[in-house]
């Protein structure tokens, strides 16, 4: 009967230390916003574009990234893979670390909001880059 208190008295002080723990999931690493904007003219698009980010903090797991509701007609053509690792960046600027590769194709005059999204397989984190259609590009 006193192996069991023991016993139970230790799951319990278990169950408060990982209720108290944070989420695996939480994040240490974080996909930096930068503002982007690209012109392209309605009837060519643009055959050969990309889009930049940072990532900053720590990361025990691969991130890969990649673009995301891109207009009709265009398409992805590949992105950086952070290896497990870190990155700071220096205060009050921002090291480009990921390059994602966009083939744009023709759209009606507009803009379009698409992402450039980062996930260690467990977080993801986005952020908008714009496209916009307009002649005089």
């Amino acid at each position: 009967m006193r192996a069991f208190r023991c016993l139970a008295t230790a799951a319990v002080g278990l169950a408060l230390a990982v209720a108290g723990a944070p989420p695996a999931s939480a994040a240490t690493w974080k996909l930096e916003p930068i503002e982007q904007r690209i012109c392209v003219d309605p009837d060519h698009g643009n055959p050969g574009a990309y889009f930049v980010g940072s990532v900053s903090g720590h990361w025990s797991r691969t991130i890969t990234t990649g673009l995301r509701s891109l207009p009709p007609g265009s398409v992805a053509l590949g992105s950086t893979t952070l290896p497990p690792g870190s990155h700071e960046n220096p205060p009050g600027s921002k090291v480009i670390n990921v390059f994602s590769g966009v083939r744009i194709g023709p759209a009606p005059k507009g803009e379009y909001v698409s992402e450039l999204w980062a996930t260690d397989g467990e977080e993801t984190q986005a952020m908008p880059v714009r496209i916009g259609f307009q002649d005089g590009c």
